[in-house]
């Protein structure tokens, strides 16, 4: 290679060198970093847009309709304060217990014979239940007869002696050792002829009486629990049948020792205390009763008395251990202020409602509220008849809120019996609420 080639590269292989790779990594490291700034600046006019939002079109119509309640009435469901009759009631869960029940078991050992009853029947007591064999009763019974028979006949010689040695004793015939022994003679022979004949009362008992078993109660028999054929005897613990008394029928049921100063002073003066037995479901009333008795003391641990409730249960419809509703009627609360216990709140002041003035808005009225029966509670204080309250949409409400009762009749004077709260025919369109989408797409226009 000549000089002037040489010469040539190296002219030119420095500006090859300063022109091709310098740009071009330059403008890569200038268009990341502008749009990495470019994403934080479009974030952060999000977030604002989103602060201002939040603070301006949505706090403000809520703040307005917060000062101006008169803005957006509430549609509310109002019933009117009347006068009526409360029934104190002491609700408790009861179980059905028969007075009698009765498992028919042997006195005698001996062999079953015959069973007269069919499985689930009603019995009258006295009814032929079962036969057990009778004829080793039989047997013994004549024995011990003629045992009797024996030690009589002995009884009356001695008798015969002493009657004879008697005279002779008086005549000094004899000595007198001998009379007095006779007359020891005779009481053995008697004390004999009793114990002869126990004996053989006790066969004439197992006969007639042990060995034909009888029902002991008027009820229902269960399942036979043994068959015909058997040789049953009195260690048996299973027995032959069970027989439960219905008619009568009685309900355990504790109540809270905090009720007994209103029920022990009718107890103690004969007054009758009603009963109400309803189904597990405490919907139907299955029969009604009287209170019977009431338990000698108080369960510590759960801090109620047990109560007997009997019930006469013609129709049957309470079965032994079943599970019931028991409702005592304590006593009856006649012309006292009433509301439904729908409209009754509670929160710090205690329980409230709300009234509805005769300009449309409500108040909070604390009141004071007695025994409930139902839907309906006793006032004690704070409400007077003829007084509207609400009883539906109180959720939305507030002090001084003015409201709406769809349907509203003009206000009666005073009301004699339980009104039924108002009723709100239809769901009507409310009005949007001043946060809602609707209102806010419009203030943004």
């Amino acid at each position: 290679m000549d000089e002037r080639t040489r010469t040539v590269d190296d002219e030119t292989a420095p500006e090859l060198r300063r022109t091709a790779p310098v740009p071009i990594i330059e403008t890569k490291r200038g268009s990341r970093f502008g749009l990495v700034a470019g994403l934080i600046v479009l974030i952060a006019v999000a977030g604002g847009g989103y602060w201002l939002y939040r603070s301006f079109y949505a706090a403000q119509p809520a703040s307005t309709a917060a000062r101006n309640p008169q803005a957006a009435p509430q549609s509310v469901g109002a019933a009117t304060v009347g006068k009526g009759d409360i029934r104190v009631i002491v609700n408790a869960l009861g179980t059905v217990t028969p007075i009698a029940t009765v498992t028919v078991q042997t006195q005698i050992n001996g062999q079953l014979l015959e069973v007269g009853f069919t499985e689930g029947q009603t019995v009258k007591k006295g009814d032929f239940l079962a036969q057990i064999d009778p004829r080793p009763y039989l047997l013994q019974q004549a024995q011990f007869e003629g045992q009797l028979a024996r030690d009589q006949g002995l009884l009356a010689q001695a008798q015969v002696d002493l009657t004879r040695y008697q005279k002779l004793s008086e005549q000094n015939s004899i000595a007198r050792q001998q009379y007095e022994d006779q007359v020891y003679v005779v009481q053995q022979y008697q004390g004999v002829v009793k114990l002869d004949q126990a004996q053989v009362d006790q066969q004439k008992l197992n006969v007639n009486y042990y060995c034909r078993i009888v029902s002991p109660v008027t009820g229902r028999i269960g399942l036979r629990l043994v068959d015909p054929g058997n040789y049953i005897q009195t260690s048996n613990t299973t027995g032959i049948a069970v027989v439960t008394q219905l008619q009568p029928i009685t309900v355990i049921f504790p109540i809270p020792e905090d009720d007994l100063p209103d029920i022990l002073p009718q107890l103690n003066a004969g007054t009758p205390l009603e009963v109400s037995a309803y189904d597990r479901a405490n919907v139907k009333m299955l029969a009604t009763g009287r209170v019977a008795a009431l338990d000698s003391q108080i369960d510590t641990t759960t801090g109620t008395v047990k109560v007997r409730a009997q019930f006469d249960n013609a129709d049957s419809l309470l079965f032994p251990n079943q599970f019931v509703n028991a409702r005592l009627l304590v006593k009856t609360l006649n012309n006292v202020v009433t509301v439904p216990t729908a409209a009754i709140q509670r929160g710090a002041p205690g329980s409230y409602v709300y009234v509805i003035n005769a300009d449309n808005t409500v108040s909070v009225r604390p009141i004071g509220i007695g025994p409930t029966e139902g839907p309906m509670a006793a006032v004690n204080c704070g409400l007077s008849v003829g007084e509207r309250v609400v009883v539906d949409g109180t959720d939305r409400l507030r002090d001084g809120a003015r409201v709406i009762v769809p349907g509203a009749q003009p206000q009666a004077s005073a009301p004699t019996s339980n009104p039924a709260p108002t009723s709100d025919p239809a769901p009507t369109a409310q009005p949007p609420s001043p946060g809602h989408p609707q209102n806010r797409r419009n203030i943004g226009k």
